[in-house]
Order: structure tokens, then sequence, then C-alpha cells
């Protein structure tokens, strides 16, 4: 599947009217309507079928191609998840992706997150940031601490 920027995705890649992960924009800047996804997944550091997924859920790129069949968009869902099963991030990627999901879920808890607030702020590194990851399970509930969990693991 070719992907290609939608109107709507140059307009946010101008103005950035809606808030993307830093995977999601770095994908959405290489998509150019000449690479595939797995190609795209492959070119960017960090970058999954899922942030691809999203950008197109958004309706920032589009399919060029949408005559594609429906096995062929698999087999290149399936080729891209294997370049991510490949790719193994470091602690530093891990460490970049991982602590703006960490200070946003702990600032969303407001006065009484101010502690894990300022632990995730001291947090300088990718272990520091792992040690204080359950004390975040435990304020923001399994289902919002998902991202992080996502964004600290290779998942």
């Amino acid at each position: 599947m070719l992907l290609v920027k939608t109107e709507f995705g140059q307009q946010v890649m101008k103005d950035r009217s809606v808030p993307l992960t830093p995977r999601q924009r770095s994908a959405l800047i290489l998509v150019d309507g000449k690479r595939t996804m797995a190609q795209l997944v492959a070119a960017a550091a960090g970058v999954t079928p899922g942030d691809i997924d999203k950008l197109i859920e958004l309706g920032l790129v589009a399919d060029a191609a949408p005559q594609q069949t429906a096995a062929h968009a698999a087999a290149a869902h399936a080729q891209a998840d294997a370049v991510v099963a490949h790719k193994q991030r470091t602690p530093q990627e891990r460490y970049a992706e991982a602590y703006p999901i960490a200070s946003q879920l702990t600032a969303s808890l407001g006065l009484r997150g101010f502690r894990l607030n300022l632990a995730v702020e001291g947090a300088g590194t990718y272990e520091q940031l792992l040690e204080i990851a359950p004390r975040i399970r435990e304020a923001v509930g399994p289902e919002k601490y998902h991202a992080l969990d996502n964004a600290l693991n290779d998942r």
C-alpha cells in the first residue's frame, strides 16, 4: 500500500492542529506517495504499523492505490510487523518516547499526582523511568497506562 498525505495531512503538517506522538509525526513527514507501510516503518526509528494505522484513521494519510486487494494490504502489514520485530530500540529511544507520555499521565492527575509528576521530571534515564512506572500504573489505571507500557517496552 503506497501512502500519500491527504490535504488535511498537509494542513496538519503546517499548523500542528492534531496532536501526534513524535513517532507519528516522523511517519507523517516521511509519507511521500512513493513508500509502502513497510518502508516507512523501516525508515523511521521506533515507528510501528500501529502509528501508520493511526495516521490513516485520523485521515492524515491515505492509500494511493485503494483498489489494491486486502491480501496485499495484509501482507504489507505483516512485513511491517516483521521489520518492527527485528528492530530493538535503545534505552535512550525508549526514554525519549516514554517520558512525554509519563509526564502527561502524571500531570493529568492534578494535585494528587504532584509528587509522582516530580519523580517523572527527575527521571533522567530509561532505568529511572522504568522504576517509577509501577507507581504510575497504580495511579492512572491499566487502560491509561497501556501507552506508557508500550513506549517503555518493545511491544
